[in-house]
């Protein structure tokens, strides 16, 4: 199997426990990575058999500035549940990445595996 990716999508968001985070928008970085068969793709040169990694950064990006969520846990497990029902791959691996979060560090966040099994 293939991996389409996506490296380090920006979205400004609301997101966030605290009140202060409420209050205005911070930055997240998205790494995805999806399992593929590009051959039919290939074979064809034709992006209606391909995964469009522009059409689920869109998608990332609409779900993610949406409706505003406290955890980067619920939005990651939002976006592997529309990813996999809305995409054609079995598998998505989302790393999401918080900068701001935490002043001592470069960034902190979370990564997860989800298959369209465990939906």
């Amino acid at each position: 199997m293939d991996k389409v990716f996506i490296s380090q999508l920006h979205v400004d968001t609301i997101i966030g426990v605290y009140d202060f985070e409420k209050e205005s928008k911070q930055s997240l970085y998205f790494d995805v990575e999806m399992l593929s068969d590009i051959k039919p793709a290939a074979a064809n040169d034709d992006i209606n058999l391909a995964l469009d990694y522009a059409k689920v950064s869109e998608r990332i990006i609409e779900h993610s500035t949406a409706k505003p969520v406290e955890l980067l846990e619920t939005l990651v497990e939002q976006l592997a549940h529309i990813i996999l029902t809305e995409f054609n791959t079995p598998q998505v691996t989302i790393r999401v990445s918080k900068p701001a979060a935490v002043a001592q560090a470069q960034t902190v966040g979370v990564e997860i595996t989800r298959t369209k099994a465990s939906i």
